[in-house]
Order: C-alpha cells, then structure tokens, then sequence
C-alpha cells in the first residue's frame, strides 16, 4: 500500500536522518535482497571457438607469455560487463602459449582449473611435478600451490581456464605471489601423483588439503568412465571429477563434470542453482539456456545461468566439460535442482 504524502515525507526526512549513520531502511530494499527465486544478472550466453580463436592467436603477437603473466582473453558475461566474471560466482577465460614459451611461475589464493582446447606439446607444473597436456586433460592448480606452464610443441597451446576469482573477492581472501624462478625446475616424476592416487590404491596417510591430490586428469581416462555411466535422462552419461582421499569434489570451491551424449540424444528440461560453464571437448549439438538456442561445436564455451530451464540436443557423439560453484552451495545447504518440465 502507497504511503499518503505527509507519511512518505516524514519517512523521507526519516531515511535522511539515518544516512549519516551509515544505515538504510531494509523495508525499502528487502524485496530486492529475498527474492522469491534466484534473480542473477548472469545472462545466458556462447562463445564460438571457430570465431574466437583468430583473436586469441592474435594475442600472440601483442603480447608475450611473460610479459603479461597470464595472456588470457576473459570470456565475460553479457549481463555482467566490466566484471571479469563468466558467472557471478566464477570467472573463465582462453589461455594462449606459444611454442618455446613459459608462462611464469605464480601462486595465488584462487583455485584455477584448465581444460585443454587445442595444442599438444603444453606442459603444466604443479608442485613439483611437471605434466604433458592433451586435449580434453582436465587440470588443478589448488589455493596457493606454486605453477608454471610452457609449451615445448610447434603449435600453439590454448586452454580454458576457470578460477574462483569472484567467490575470493567476495571473502576479501585474495594473495598472490610471483616466483624469484621463471620456472619451477621438477622434483616429482611425472606421473607419480596420478599413479599414487588415481589407481583404486591409496597411501596411509591422507593429504590434509581439501583440493584433490591428483591435479591431472587424462581426458582419455575420464572420457573412458564416463562411456561407461549410467544414461541419465537429464545429463546424458555424466561422472564428476572427485578427491579419491575422500570422494569429495576435485576442488574446495568449483564442482567439474564430464558428460557425453550419444548421437541423437535430447535431455529433458533441467535447472539448478549453480550457474554452470560448459565447454565442448568433441562433437556437435545444441543447447537450450532460458529460451536461447545455441549451437556448438569443438571447444565451444557457453554459459547457463542459475535456475535457468537448460536443454542439449546432440546431432553427433558429443562430450562437454562443466564447471560451477555447486560444491560451495551444498556444503552452505543452499543447492537446489528441479528435474521436471518445462512451465
């Protein structure tokens, strides 16, 4: 109900009164802080790899791996413009190396994951240990650990990169911290923390850090369990990437998922409360975000907001990586899924 003149005068005086105290009526902006469902700025959203690669690549040229640290095209969200973000909770971004480059070594508050598009020959080192990536690897850096990348082929290396930028500046938990070492000279063997950890057989003593302790996850390998999967009429064959120490999600902050649709498969109308970035590993479809239709090949990015109707139809034996912040909804009990159909 309206407020009469002299009632909204003397509550207006009242707001003016209170303003120097540094406090606001809630009753003039509740409606906007509860709301009855999730009403994100988050748009939903694509970005072709065919289109975007020539700007990538381009990039190369502009600038070097060590001159900018990290050269990296951030993927922002249309809804979100000016904010580096590809969800409001998760930031996402194409990483170019070129042959003989190193991208210097770094470490910083924020979880990083990367998922190979194109190249062969990049290498990742994480924590001592120094791993050869392939198209479709799936990557860790966890909160604060030391890593450096190169590219010792004679192509150039581009990846997805999915960090939890906006939840660290959220906490105001951000450090970063740039190594004396261009790189970190390798102090485990290659291989050793996958065969240690990845194999069904694991040590005594359990790693304390919550991030997996495997980093590299081989896109063969993954993509073999998921063949294997049980066909869910909503996500296709789909397995989550998870902390074999204790079945837990791969990372504290970010939950990553594989998924794979045989041809001519079309999921049922699906939504959840975790904003979600896909990107094609291999195949060809389409996607339904909150009535917006996407087509999408190999390396494609897109984006479905949160609690927003999602639809895939594949046209050719299709597999998609997924990233989100589902981890840190359920363990806040805030997580939420409606498996029906379409209002």
């Amino acid at each position: 109900m309206a407020a009469n003149a002299e009632t909204a005068a003397e509550r207006a005086a009242f707001y003016q009164a209170i303003a120097p105290q540094s406090m606001t009526p809630l009753w003039e902006v509740m409606a906007g802080l509860v709301t009855p469902q999730p009403a994100s700025s988050c748009q939903p959203a694509h970005w072709s790899y065919a289109a975007a690669r020539p700007h990538v690549l381009a990039s190369g040229s502009l600038i070097t791996a060590e001159e900018a640290e990290r050269r990296v095209l951030v993927l922002e969200n249309p809804g979100l413009k000016g904010q580096s973000k590809a969800t409001t909770s998760l930031y996402a971004g194409l990483q170019l190396v070129l042959p003989g480059e190193i991208a210097p070594a770094h470490r910083h508050s924020q979880t990083a994951l990367r998922f190979l598009i194109e190249g062969e020959g990049g290498y990742t080192t994480v924590a001592g240990e120094r791993v050869t990536m392939a198209p479709g690897d799936f990557v860790i850096t966890p909160t604060w650990g030391w890593h450096d990348h190169g590219n010792a082929g004679d192509g150039p290396v581009v990846w997805l990169d999915g960090l939890d930028i906006p939840i660290i500046q959220t906490l105001d938990a951000s450090f970063a911290e740039r190594s004396a070492a261009k790189a970190q000279e390798p102090t485990v063997p290659t291989g050793a923390t996958l065969a240690q950890y990845g194999n069904a057989m694991l040590p005594d003593e359990a790693p304390a850090a919550l991030t997996s302790p495997i980093f590299h996850y081989p896109y063969e390998r993954s993509k073999s369990a998921v063949a294997a999967a049980r066909l869910d009429p909503c996500h296709g064959r789909r397995l989550r990437y998870a902390n074999p120490m204790t079945g837990d999600y791969a990372m504290p902050t970010m939950a990553a998922y594989l998924q794979a649709f045989p041809a001519g498969f079309e999921s049922q109308p699906y939504r959840a409360t975790d904003a979600t970035v896909f990107c094609v590993a291999e195949g060809e479809g389409e996607s339904e975000f909150a009535g917006q239709t996407f087509r999408w090949a190999q390396g494609d990015v897109m984006v479905a907001p949160s609690w927003a109707w999602r639809r895939h139809r594949a046209s050719r034996d299709a597999v998609l990586f997924s990233f989100s912040d589902r981890v840190v909804q359920e363990k806040l009990d805030l997580w939420r899924e409606d498996r029906g159909n379409t209002p």
